[in-house]
């Protein structure tokens, strides 16, 4: 399976979107500042939203097509399945 998913702040204040084959690992990384990057520099590593693909290539598909939406779209996505922002790490 692949993943796309957003990451945000404590308080929810910038996104991140990525993709990746294992999840849990990705975020792993995410928390521990293991990959320096946009997300160490800003303490990103809170998982708020994800889709599950079976193609690699709809997955990143998926990605560009949530980066070039504005954060409002993006805002709107998020709270439909998750309206409290909850960290859904598992």
């Amino acid at each position: 399976m692949y993943y796309t998913y957003i990451i945000t702040t404590k308080n929810n204040a910038m996104l991140y979107i990525g993709v990746t084959n294992d999840l849990q690992r990705r975020l792993y990384e995410h928390k521990n500042k293991l990959i320096d990057g946009f997300t160490k520099r800003y303490n990103i590593s809170k998982l708020v939203y994800f889709e599950e693909y079976a193609d690699i290539e709809e997955a990143i598909a998926r990605e560009k097509q949530l980066k070039g939406w504005t954060r409002a779209k993006k805002d709107k996505l998020i709270e439909k399945e998750n309206p409290k922002w909850d960290e859904l790490s598992f």
